[in-house]
């Protein structure tokens, strides 16, 4: 299988509501990756990056470990993944 660009939105959540601020860290710290950060306001943090991958599974592992190394960075907690959504280009490109 041909590897292909995939966006993958990732979100974690816990018990304590994020301010634009830690928001704000996060996104300083995925910004090398590309991604953007949200979860201002709520009680949770996400980010949305592209990534090249042979398939779903493989995506998601990307960006699982670039949210990880991202949030460590941002020094926020090390809250569950909550959501993952994953989209190839080709399935983009079908909708």
């Amino acid at each position: 299988m041909m590897p292909s660009q995939w966006s993958v939105g990732i979100e974690a959540s816990g018990d304590e509501v994020m301010t634009i601020e830690r928001i704000g860290e996060l996104a300083d710290a995925v910004a090398a990756n590309g991604g953007i950060a949200s979860g201002i306001g709520r009680p949770s943090y996400g980010i949305t990056v592209l990534v090249t991958a042979t398939d779903r599974d493989d995506a998601v592992s990307q960006a699982t470990e670039i949210l990880r190394t991202a949030a460590r960075q941002a020094n926020l907690p090390p809250w569950p993944v909550s959501r993952v959504e994953a989209t190839s280009e080709e399935e983009a490109a079908t909708t």
